[in-house]
């Protein structure tokens, strides 16, 4: 039986493997056998936010704008904070969960760092 090693971002002993990523369940921390080092995704550009502060995992943003939800009635209103953060490739590079809404993504041009 082969032992996967611990997150590189908590040390947590319950990794697993999805496909050809290793994925830890309690931060949520994704990465490739071969590429151990600690730091975040090597290729990945900057993402600023609408005032050009530049955002990293785990940080709290506010919305800037009302925002209409695809499939809601409601919209996420300007001022609502959202917490803890991930960052992701692709046209909305925010990966978040919101209270009342749940998990999406949002642009950071339509955010503001706290």
């Amino acid at each position: 039986m082969s032992t996967l090693p611990n997150c590189p971002k908590c040390q947590s002993e319950y990794t697993y493997e999805d496909g050809n990523l290793l994925v830890c369940p309690e931060c949520a921390y994704e990465w490739t056998l071969g590429s151990m080092e600690e730091s975040d995704q090597p290729g990945m550009p900057e993402i600023k936010d609408a005032y050009g502060n530049v955002l990293q995992d785990g940080d709290s943003v506010t919305v800037i704008k009302d925002l209409k939800v695809k499939g809601s009635s409601n919209a996420l209103k300007m001022g609502m904070k959202v917490k803890s953060i991930r960052l992701v490739d692709g046209d909305h590079n925010i990966d978040c969960k919101i209270d009342g809404f749940g998990a999406m993504q949002l642009k950071s041009e339509f955010v503001k760092k706290i």
